[in-house]
């Protein structure tokens, strides 16, 4: 019995840790200095297309807030990141691995 309760308070603390880290899309969106709208019209500037998946996430690079954009251009996807503090395009590669 005592070493299931050794071996459990290790991974409740893990738990714990990642609980603390995790923040809802809310909670990003309040941290943000600009908007979805404005880091889409930068997103397009730099890669004009078609947005086909976007989100508001955690990252490390720039102010480590970022908006990520795939975005169909032609046969390619590109992968557009804007930091969601500053409004720099922090980057533009090519991803075709997740195009459909």
């Amino acid at each position: 019995m005592r070493k299931s309760i050794v071996l459990a308070l290790p991974l409740a603390l893990c738990g714990l840790a990642f609980a603390a880290q995790a923040q809802t899309p809310a909670k990003l969106a309040a941290q943000a200095k600009i908007s979805m709208t404005q880091a889409r019209g930068i997103a397009l500037h730099a890669v004009p297309g078609k947005i086909v998946k976007q989100e508001l996430e955690k990252e490390s690079g720039g102010s480590g807030l970022r908006y990520s954009f795939d975005i169909k251009a032609g046969k390619d996807t590109r992968e557009v990141g804007v930091d969601a503090v500053t409004g720099k395009l922090l980057e533009n590669s090519l991803d075709n691995n997740d195009a459909d």
